[in-house]
């Protein structure tokens, strides 16, 4: 074979071996593109269930929060209707005690020596059983009632706060 003969076939065979590779390059091409592409679909499918799962997740919180909130308001409500009942009978029985209506009195403790300086109440037509009693002065039961209405605010208020602790932390 001449020299000229020898570089041609050499260059016919360096082209054959370049199309063959390209035609290999794209065929692997094709074949990648396919697995690429399911890859992505499934990707795709992945991450829509997971914020479907997410979504679902911040509906049942949300759900959660609002019927907590829904026992918060009821059992709020319960405790300013057990307040206003409370305040509305100290007003009732402050009025009673103004009227001279009602009168407090004390259970009197036996004293041997006899040396009780508290007046007596008088203790003909009493329905009372027991020992002697003395009434209190109206302005003395009225401070009482006022101490005994504070009370009654504080272990209402107190109440609540039990009552919305163990709610929230239900």
């Amino acid at each position: 074979m001449s020299p000229g003969a020898m570089k041609l076939a050499l260059v016919g065979v360096l082209a054959l071996l370049l199309l063959t590779a390209g035609g290999v390059w794209k065929v692997q091409d094709w074949r990648y593109g396919k697995k690429l592409a399911e890859q992505a679909g499934l990707h795709k499918d992945d991450l829509t269930s997971i914020s479907n799962a997410a979504a679902a997740q911040v509906r049942a919180d949300q759900d959660k929060r609002l019927a907590l909130e829904q026992r918060l308001a009821t059992n709020d409500q319960t405790h300013y209707q057990a307040l206003t009942n409370a305040q509305k009978d100290q007003a009732r029985l402050r009025d009673r005690l103004t009227t001279s209506d009602l009168r407090l009195s004390v259970l009197l403790a036996e004293d041997s020596a006899g040396g009780c300086s508290v007046p007596a109440g008088t203790g003909a037509g009493g329905v009372v059983h027991g020992g002697a009693r003395a009434r209190l002065d109206p302005a003395h039961a009225q401070r009482i009632i006022g101490i005994t209405d504070s009370g009654d605010q504080g272990l209402i208020a107190l109440a609540a706060c039990q009552a919305y602790v163990k709610e929230v932390s239900r």
